[in-house]
């Protein structure tokens, strides 16, 4: 065993004193699906719903016994991390300063408050995260606290690497594959760092609006995304740590897969219609991608990490719009009508009956032979819509399907 895994051990025994290992569920329907023994790695089972708190209560735990007069900790934070550091405080009975972006909604305040309890103060300051991170860094060096970074640290590395400790113990072997989401890289490198040398073999995932690991291999070092999706907000990151590049340096760019935010939306409805599992988007990577490898997993072993299930029912409406759309279940068209009479009838008759209306919005002006119709439709199987448009160009219709034109549809839907 090397060295960092010993330690990686040592942080384990230590989590005990918080939770039980995490479970390590082989998911039948999934490896019926693949043909594959999938196993799932329930990090979205920890008392705060999420791996983070592995990373926050080991580094606290070490920065203490280094110093036991440090009784201050501060990051910055908008999710996983807030609560996992939160946590902790409240556990070690030291004073948490958690900065969040004013943006912060309330329902992710309100946890973050209820597991640090009168440990922790929240300061809301910044629209943006890059601003929060600078007044958390500043405060922290006036207040002469310890900041604690999400993933770009030693011993938060060491605390993730937990994960894998755990795995190892649970499944009494090495699996052949492990999938692992990507947003800083402290996860990937945690487990990594316990697993390289024997014999696994690994996928990173990312989302498609936050590739912040591919840009670095591709790039030979970190670098800063120009724009990052934030709906994955637990693997959004615009720019991997340096300490985590540097125990990563040495994947390929075909062991880094890209997961496209709508079609995450699909997996987490099949989870949890399916499965009853609720994952956050980021929670989801791992499984996301188990398509893409349907060939290569055949007959083996793989453990996907759930990396985190704080989601917030709200946004349930939102993950099945995009889930939709991705499927191709769902278009929206600008349909311009003749203003005569008959002609929305002529257009309702086009309809299958598997198509449905699920918006419309009637734009008409004065004085003019067409309007405007914005109309969204729900149907059952994509083709339905080959069938739809061929109808509309028979009968001269003009229509503009603004689905995929993200300036129009966040601006009109």
């Amino acid at each position: 065993m090397t060295a960092f895994a010993e330690n990686a051990r040592s942080a384990t025994l230590a989590l005990r004193d918080l939770f039980d290992p995490t479970p390590l569920q082989r998911n039948d329907h999934l490896s019926a699906k693949y043909g594959a023994e999938i196993w799932l790695k329930r990090e979205d089972l920890t008392p705060v719903r999420s791996y983070k708190l592995r990373g926050a209560f080991t580094a606290m735990r070490k920065v203490r016994a280094a110093d036991p007069a440090q009784g201050h900790f501060v990051c910055a934070s908008a999710g996983n991390h807030a609560q996992g550091v939160a946590f902790a405080c409240r556990h070690f009975g030291v004073k948490g300063t958690i900065f969040m972006p004013v943006t912060t909604p309330q329902q992710k305040i309100d946890k973050t408050r209820a597991f640090g309890g009168a440990a922790v103060e929240i300061v809301l300051t910044g629209d943006y995260f890059d601003q929060t991170l600078a007044a958390s860094q500043k405060f922290c060096t006036e207040a002469g606290a310890h900041f604690l970074s999400p993933f770009d640290d030693a011993d938060v590395i060491e605390g993730q690497a937990s994960v894998a400790i755990e795995m190892l113990d649970q499944l009494g072997r090495a699996p052949d594959l492990v999938i692992l989401p990507v947003g800083g890289g402290g996860l990937a490198a945690g487990v990594t760092g316990v697993l390289r040398d024997q014999g696994v073999d690994f996928r990173f995932v990312e989302p498609s609006g936050g590739a912040s690991m591919t840009a670095a291999i591709a790039q030979g070092g970190p670098v800063t995304l120009k724009g990052v999706n934030s709906f994955v907000d637990g693997a959004a990151v615009a720019r991997l740590g340096a300490l985590t590049y540097a125990r990563l340096a040495w994947a390929k760019p075909e062991q880094i897969l890209l997961a496209p935010e709508d079609r995450i939306c699909i997996t987490m409805l099949e989870m949890l219609n399916v499965e009853g599992i609720v994952l956050e988007p980021a929670g989801a990577l791992s499984v996301d991608v188990l398509p893409e490898l349907a060939e290569s997993i055949r007959g083996k072993t793989v453990v996907c990490v759930t990396s985190g299930g704080n989601f917030d029912f709200e946004r349930l409406p939102e993950v099945k719009e995009r889930a939709q759309r991705y499927a191709g279940l769902k278009k929206y068209f600008i349909l311009r009508m003749p203003q005569r009479p008959g002609a929305l009838r002529e257009f309702l008759e086009m309809l299958g009956p598997d198509d449905d209306i699920a918006r419309f919005e009637y734009l008409k002006k004065s004085a003019r032979n067409f309007g405007s119709v914005l109309i969204g439709i729900e149907t059952k199987a994509p083709e339905n819509f080959a069938a739809l448009t061929g109808q509309l160009d028979a009968a001269g219709f003009t229509y503009r399907d603004i689905t995929e034109d993200s300036a129009l549809a966040e601006f009109l839907i």
